[in-house]
């Protein structure tokens, strides 16, 4: 091989090697339209009526039974959720409520609970079966998770500083 050849050969290597490959700006947006999907799913999953129960645990370490139902729509091509939950037990009973909106897998929005007057901002990240949030306002703080698969779904709320050390609900599909 002749040194010119021999040069030019190697700097077309090295150009291939240093091109991105063809299919590599196309898995990145294959990949990025799968997360995305998969924040809106969350919602789909979520939407319609719901019933089961669960327990609320105090921090004295007494723990009631829960009666609830659920409601959940979404709206905005699968972008925004707006989310009811009502539980009972013998001593409690909560309302809450809230809105929120998906970007990009990140959650943000408004909730309110009826029965004791609070309310606050949200926000947290959506992604697949599952809804990992912090709500807050002025005099409280609480960790949300939901996770929906079929007709199951599971909420826990973990407040912090408060009397209510956690809330744990099974729902099913009405």
């Amino acid at each position: 091989m002749r040194p010119k050849t021999a040069w030019s050969t190697a700097a077309f290597a090295l150009m291939l090697a240093l091109s991105p490959q063809p299919g590599a700006a196309q898995q990145q947006k294959s990949e990025a339209a799968k997360a995305k999907v998969q924040s809106e799913h969350a919602f789909a999953q979520m939407a319609g009526s719901w019933s089961g129960g669960g327990t609320l645990s105090l921090s004295s370490g007494t723990r009631e039974r829960l009666r609830c139902r659920a409601h959940h729509s979404i709206g905005q091509g699968g972008r925004s959720l707006s989310l009811s939950i009502r539980c009972a037990s013998d001593s409690y009973r909560f309302d809450l409520t809230s809105d929120v909106v998906n970007r990009r897998g990140r959650i943000y929005g408004r909730w309110s609970e009826s029965s004791n007057g609070v309310s606050g901002t949200i926000a947290g990240r959506a992604a697949a079966d599952r809804i990992r949030a912090v709500a807050t306002s002025n005099t409280f703080t609480a960790g949300l998770s939901i996770t929906t698969h079929g007709s199951r779904q599971s909420v826990s709320i973990t407040p912090r500083e408060t009397f209510i050390s956690g809330v744990h609900i099974a729902l099913r599909r009405r």
